[in-house]
């Protein structure tokens, strides 16, 4: 079970950066009706596999494998969990942006606002941060137990 749980983090992690790497290349300046309901597809997709990498790594952290205070007691593993909810946090705006456009005819052309272009750039970033945090973590730095 553990080692399915373990999967099931790894590869909710590749379907949020897989899909934030298709909304980089997707979000231009102006994108069409059609173009935003799939960016809102795919934004949704990232959605489902967020929720999945929380609800596997709260398994892991609470439930099988390491004792919680392997997690508990280091201060990498906060960071991570800091910077993991500031993505989420990060990831609203774009995500309203795309709700608030679903519904727009298939030719009509929207202004996207620079603001959704930059945030998706911060939360790449922090994707790349993230994995960083959690390969300290497992090596056993941060621990102050």
């Amino acid at each position: 079970m553990e080692v399915f749980i373990r999967y099931l983090h790894f590869i909710s992690i590749f379907g949020i950066v897989a899909a934030l790497a298709a909304e980089f290349f997707l979000v231009k300046d102006r994108v069409n009706g059609q173009e935003v309901r799939w960016i809102f597809r795919i934004d949704g997709f990232y959605g489902v596999a967020a929720i999945l990498a929380v609800a596997a790594g709260l398994i892991l952290w609470f439930g099988i494998g390491k004792p919680a205070d392997f997690y508990t007691k280091n201060w990498i593993f906060h960071l991570k969990v800091g910077l993991a909810i500031l993505l989420a946090f990060l990831s609203l705006p774009p995500t309203i942006f795309y709700f608030r456009n679903r519904k727009a005819k298939a030719d009509e052309i929207i202004p996207v606002p620079r603001y959704v272009r930059f945030l998706i750039r911060i939360e790449l970033f922090l994707l790349v941060v993230i994995p960083l945090c959690a390969v300290l973590m497992a090596k056993g730095y941060g621990y102050f137990g």
